[in-house]
């Protein structure tokens, strides 16, 4: 930074506090605007003092882009001979950031020194400010998040503002083309240069919630106060300035800008989860409605292969929590013991292993066995198999149809019209002789997947083995930390949303659903109806007994016992 004032310029805008100074003329003069709000200030004081590596995460509309484009200018004047990188999530969003730069160099006459001349670049979206010095990257410089302007470019300041949209973060795919290509911003920045976020989360897997294991510092200004549960919620990334106001929960933290009838306004206009994610930065809710599977709503127990209590209750008591599984969902995600279990111990009605066969590449031949009892489903296995159509997974599926005493086995067809079947029915047959059959599906697999699993789930009707999610987690430990979770059933299930291509890997998820879409229709019945008709049965069974070991003889006609 300059130590001199240039000719015209007052030296209260410079300096370690004279951005805060620079950015009153600029709102007040330069663009006939009321003085900035104390949100707006200290925001500022973040932009200009922040750390190297930092994210501002602030309610929309509260000004944060032009506030980082007055930072942009402001540290022009200081020296002219830094560069500017600025990075969206299109073109047109960046370049609306520089051209607003140049506005600002238009509307001072203190800066129009700074506008481009004849000597350099002098575009909108790439130019030099007249006293920089001879060099090979603009002084600013615009350009999308997946341009290929990026390659080769230089810059002492790199500014990412909103590189992150809905149409880019939709799918699994696209978050880590997203999350990779951020990746090379560390390649951009000059020895000592700052990287800065603006943004607002789109989702939990948000590149934004990325960013502090890379060693970047996020503070954030939602637009009403956070009450207790959210202010622990956000962590250390709440604004302190935001942390000690003393204001009642909900009420406005910037009222100048947006007063409580503006907000209400707002969401009414944008919807409860949308609002919290624009002007909260609260992404919860909005994970709640976009990823329909919770693992909250399973029950895990310890399963037996041939009987299953009558009747399991789910609970979510933390003191039912499982401490010794690893979770791969949420934060705030648990595995539940269930509450209690009712009537007594009783085979399974029906068993049936299902199989979504995978070719060579980087999918597993996937499986389930689910089994059901009175409107409930128990899963007693579910994991994936590499090999694609090899002999030793042939063996292996039929070794556990064997283990677990099914009664059928399903086989999607979609992939090889028929072929992994014909080839698993011989192998069946020499190990466990069982009903085959396959099952083709035209409706969008994402779709087909939450449609079947989410009201199983919702009405707590889905019993997991502890041992199936204890071996899902260990099974991929020999892959890379950052492949290894993607093949996992619980990372599958609590990450699946009805969006085509959510997910690369679900196939242990897709097999799972086959399974449970076959007991379906047995979840229509009532598991109190069950238990009372179970118990009627055996009763009079009894009744039977002791009534022939009383008079001798089988008694005649109806039973008269009944059990309400």
């Amino acid at each position: 930074m300059t130590k001199k004032a240039p000719p015209g310029v007052d030296p209260r805008l410079l300096g370690e506090k004279g951005f805060l100074n620079f950015l009153y003329v600029a709102w007040t003069q330069g663009l006939g605007l009321p003085e900035p709000t104390e949100v707006q200030y200290d925001i500022a004081d973040y932009v200009a003092n922040g750390p190297r590596r930092g994210c501002i995460q602030a309610f929309r509309g509260v000004g944060k882009s032009y506030i980082t484009s007055a930072f942009v200018v402001w540290k022009l004047l200081c020296d002219p001979s830094l560069n500017f990188l600025v990075v969206s999530a299109s073109k047109s969003r960046a370049d609306d950031f520089s051209t607003f730069t140049l506005r600002l160099m238009q509307e001072l006459p203190f800066l129009n020194h700074l506008l481009p001349d004849d000597s350099g670049r002098a575009s909108k979206v790439s130019f030099d400010v007249a006293p920089a010095p001879a060099s090979h990257s603009p002084s600013v410089k615009s350009c999308g998040v997946f341009s290929s302007a990026l390659t080769g470019s230089r810059a002492d300041y790199l500014i990412a503002d909103d590189i992150e949209s809905w149409n880019n973060s939709q799918t699994q795919n696209m978050r880590e083309k997203l999350s990779e290509t951020i990746k090379e911003y560390d390649a951009i920045i000059k020895p000592g240069g700052r990287i800065l976020f603006l943004g607002t989360p789109q989702t939990q897997e948000s590149v934004y919630k990325q960013l502090g294991s890379r060693g970047f510092e996020t503070r954030i200004w939602p637009a009403r106060m956070p009450s207790e549960r959210e202010t622990q919620g956000y962590g250390s990334a709440l604004a302190p300035y935001i942390r000690s106001k003393e204001l009642e929960s909900g009420k406005p933290t910037d009222p100048l800008r947006f007063n409580e009838i503006e907000l209400l306004e707002r969401e009414l206009s944008y919807g409860r989860s949308l609002f919290a994610l624009q002007f909260q930065l609260d992404q919860s809710l909005a994970d709640t409605d976009r990823y329909p599977l919770k693992i909250n709503d399973l029950i895990v127990t310890d399963l037996d292969i041939e009987l299953c209590p009558e009747k399991v209750m789910w609970c979510n008591d933390p003191d039912k929590a499982w401490r010794d599984l690893q979770c791969v969902g949420f934060n705030g995600d648990r595995y539940y013991r269930p509450f209690d279990t009712a009537g007594g111990m009783v085979p399974y009605q029906a068993s049936i292993m299902a199989v979504d066969p995978s070719g060579r590449g980087a999918d597993e031949t996937s499986y389930a066995v689910v089994k059901s009892y009175g409107g409930q489903m128990f899963v007693l296995e579910c994991g994936g198999l590499k090999g694609g159509y090899g002999p030793e997974v042939l063996q292996q599926l039929a070794v556990i149809a064997k283990r677990q005493q099914v009664n059928q086995v399903l086989v999607e067809s979609n992939m090889g019209d028929g072929m992994f079947s014909s080839l698993l029915t011989p192998v069946l047959h020499k190990i466990y002789p069982v009903a085959i059959e396959e099952v083709r599906h035209s409706i969008q697999k994402e779709r087909r997947i939450c449609d079947v699993m989410e009201p199983a789930m919702n009405s707590h009707k889905l019993v997991i083995d502890r041992k199936v999610i204890e071996k899902d987690f260990l099974s991929t430990q020999e892959l890379p930390a950052d492949q290894a979770i993607k093949y996992q059933l619980m990372y599958q299930m609590s990450r699946i949303t009805r969006l085509k291509g959510a997910l690369r890997h679900d196939d242990r998820l897709d097999a799972l659903s086959m399974a449970c879409q076959w007991h379906v229709d047995l979840m229509a019945r009532d598991t109190d109806r069950q238990m009372r008709e179970h118990r009627r049965e055996t009763m009079d069974l009894e009744m039977e007994k002791f009534l022939k070991h009383a008079i001798g003889r089988k008694p005649t006609g109806s039973t008269w016992f009944t059990v309400n």
